[in-house]
């Protein structure tokens, strides 16, 4: 009989994680939502979160908070920079989607360069937000840093519903997911609205490139598998459906951390392509899509 007290401890592991999947998943979302394209660059944005971090916290000697508000205000800023200079141009030309694809797949590639000749190569990595002994209940050890990861992506998911329930932007955005065309003719700016869905995605990115940092390093090159997770939880959750892109990283999160006690690590990438396989055949619509 295999020993299974270790399973609640792996599934806390898988959580962790997952929640950042999530928040990189609605980070699809959001871009996708406003203007139909999907931001391959979208790991850059975990990447520049860590590491900026690190260095203002290293270099300018700043507290974690304000380095953390540093960060998140520094990577929106490159998003919307992102946007001015690879996406509006071909956006105003009319590009198709591949197009779109291939451009933010170029820029992921031009800032890991950057990345890799200002800061190096080697792993760098963030002191824990609450540095006191893990809490213990039986055999479970419960991280301090899980707690915070768990707590601020539940408090964003809260309020980015608010945002897109209750503000003027929140709703203009929304209108263009529905109909970009439709929301032209209302006076509302789409173009401005790209903007504003590049620097959320991107301050959502550095957000979660923080908060996951302390757990497990970061370098120039952590960027593509982040983005290729929080894309398959998009998929999962049903494309578009940023409550359903955070389940969907919940559940490729467990199932990654599952993998890896029971094949090994070296196919916890296999156990996520096959998650996304099985919603492609099964339910393509995803967990919050209509089902076909």
């Amino acid at each position: 009989m295999p020993d299974l007290s270790y399973l609640p401890q792996i599934a806390l592991s898988g959580i962790a994680v997952g929640c950042i999947y999530g928040l990189i998943g609605i980070g699809f979302c959001v871009i996708y939502n406003a203007s139909g394209i999907v931001n391959f660059a979208q790991g850059a944005f975990v990447m520049m979160g860590g590491m900026i971090a690190y260095s203002v916290l290293n270099t300018l000697g700043l507290p974690l908070p304000i380095a953390a508000a540093v960060t998140i205000v520094a990577v929106a800023a490159a998003g919307v920079a992102i946007e001015r200079v690879v996406v509006r141009p071909l956006w105003d030309r009319k590009a198709t989607m591949f197009v779109m694809i291939l451009a933010t797949l170029a820029a992921q590639i031009v800032i890991e360069r950057l990345a890799l000749i200002v800061a190096g190569d080697q792993p760098k990595t963030l002191p824990q937000f609450t540095d006191l002994p893990p809490i213990r209940l039986g055999v479970v050890v419960i991280s301090y840093q899980f707690l915070w990861i768990v707590g601020v992506s539940l408090l964003l998911i809260v309020l980015l519903g608010q945002f897109f329930k209750r503000t003027k932007a929140g709703k203009a955005m929304r209108a263009c997911a529905f109909n970009r065309e439709a929301a032209s003719l209302q006076g509302i700016n789409v173009s401005r609205m790209l903007a504003l869905s590049f620097a959320l995605s991107a301050a959502l990115g550095a957000v979660a490139g923080v908060l996951i940092t302390p757990t497990q390093y970061t370098a120039f090159n952590v960027g593509v598998p982040f983005a290729i997770s929080g894309f398959i939880a998009a998929i999962v959750g049903g494309f578009g459906r940023p409550l359903g892109a955070f389940m969907g990283g919940i559940m490729l999160g467990l199932t990654q951390s599952m993998a890896i006690v029971a094949f090994g690590a070296g196919l916890k990438n296999v156990a996520a392509l096959s998650v996304l396989l099985i919603f492609l055949f099964i339910r393509p619509g995803g967990i919050l899509g209509e089902a076909k």
